[in-house]
């Protein structure tokens, strides 16, 4: 894994999430969950491994059951609200950092897309990517 040290912030900058490698894979989830939770069509992550990540400032959290029953915990700023990164019960060596919190156009394409069968119309992911439902 290659040093690239990056940092998500929410919208006022309290809650942090500093990186020191590449991710391990970056996804797009277009479940309505997700589409209800960022507030957009679809969501947009990044897992890493924890132990390449710092995390600063105070979050509240929301935990969700997904689909397979496994929880996720999201953790939002509790002054601007927005979600910076989460937890999963299934992979407690990861946290996965939501890609508009890097606020870099320059950050890695999705490697895979899930849920497509509730992808907006509109919507085109890239070329190759790996589709799983």
């Amino acid at each position: 894994m290659t040093e690239t040290n990056r940092t998500a912030s929410c919208a006022c900058g309290q809650l942090t999430a500093t990186t020191s490698t590449a991710p391990v894979g970056v996804s797009v989830c277009h479940c309505l969950d997700c589409q209800r939770r960022t507030g957009s069509v679809f969501a947009a992550q990044a897992r890493f491994l924890a132990r390449s990540v710092t995390i600063t400032g105070t979050s509240n959290t929301f935990v969700r059951v997904g689909d397979g029953a496994s929880k996720s915990a999201f953790h939002f700023c509790p002054t601007c609200g927005a979600t910076v990164y989460y937890t999963n019960e299934e992979r407690e060596d990861s946290i996965i950092i939501t890609v508009g919190a890097f606020a870099d156009p320059t950050f890695p394409a999705p490697d895979f897309s899930v849920y497509e069968e509730r992808m907006h119309s509109w919507v085109e992911m890239p070329r190759g990517i790996e589709r799983m439902d």
